[in-house]
């Protein structure tokens, strides 16, 4: 176990180099363009989404090392289990870059300010909602879930009124309401941390909802349009494939943790949509038309 490990760390300290560097090459060594308003806000999530999957790398490195070695700090969250988020919030970043990317540059002074306005809020409020987890305050945690939700939103309607009506703005709009979702469960499960009765294994499900559809209905739109990205439009009617999509991550795959059947149900769906989404024709002949 021990050299385990000794080889995870490793591997991280590996990959957290290669990730800066690729940043460093494409951006600069310091984030400057955080801090210049006029910056394409697409290229400052592009920046910080490299710059969390390097972090998230070395603090792993970190956490394996404290904990197996030098148990320096003692945290009950201190765990490799809770940074998930590190490795799920690059993912949420990168599309989020894909999502500014889309809206018009060419917007007034107030909407330039709310677009960088949700850089911000998205960036520090998830940085600050780990650190609450990490010493268990609750309050706060609840305050900074509910500015997040308020910042998705404002980030939604940015999108909505400032980009085309293209394929796959269905996909990142619905990846967008997977977001909100996530949200308000969020909020539900801490502020049920509240009540007197309050037990873990009872609120589960919750958790569970709550998980399936960030990593696997938020993250999935994102990866379909990042993946597919020179391929629009394709050929699937967008609708459908998004409506399977909501049944499995929120009903199916929750309920699968319970019954054997719905587990079933639940890989075949994500078959499905990966099958839609991967392996679909790309870009269509001039007398065709994608239906969104």
């Amino acid at each position: 176990m021990r050299k385990l490990f000794k080889s995870l760390k490793l591997i991280v300290v590996v990959l957290a180099v290669v990730v800066d560097s690729v940043r460093i090459k494409r951006f600069s060594l310091f984030p400057i363009n955080f801090f210049q308003p006029k910056a394409p806000v697409s290229e400052k999530f592009h920046q910080a989404s490299l710059l969390c999957l390097s972090m998230g790398l070395t603090i792993s490195g970190l956490v394996i090392l404290n904990n197996e070695y030098l148990k320096l700090v003692s945290f009950e969250k201190l765990t490799l289990d809770t940074f998930f988020l590190g490795f799920s919030f690059p993912l949420s970043l990168i599309t989020m870059s894909v999502i500014f990317g889309f809206m018009r540059q060419d917007v007034s002074r107030l909407t330039l300010r709310l677009k960088n306005m949700g850089f911000w809020n998205v960036n520090l409020g998830v940085i600050i909602f780990f650190i609450f987890i990490m010493f268990q305050k609750l309050i706060p945690q609840l305050v900074v879930t509910t500015i997040l939700f308020f910042s998705v939103v404002l980030i939604y309607f940015m999108y909505r009124d400032l980009s085309d009506r293209v394929q796959q703005k269905s996909f990142l709009t619905s990846g967008m309401f997977f977001l909100w979702y996530t949200a308000v469960t969020g909020i539900i499960y801490i502020a049920l941390e509240f009540s007197p009765g309050y037990d873990h294994e009872n609120l589960k499900w919750l958790l569970r909802m709550h998980s399936f559809a960030s990593l696997y209905g938020w993250n999935l739109s994102g990866l379909a349009v990042i993946c597919r990205k020179d391929h629009f439009p394709i050929q699937l009617h967008s609708q459908s494939v998004i409506a399977v999509h909501w049944l499995t991550a929120i009903a199916l795959a929750p309920l699968g943790t319970y019954f054997a059947i719905f587990a079933v149900l639940s890989l075949v769906a994500y078959a499905f949509i990966l099958y839609m989404i991967l392996f679909s024709e790309g870009t269509l002949k001039p007398n065709e038309t994608a239906i969104g």
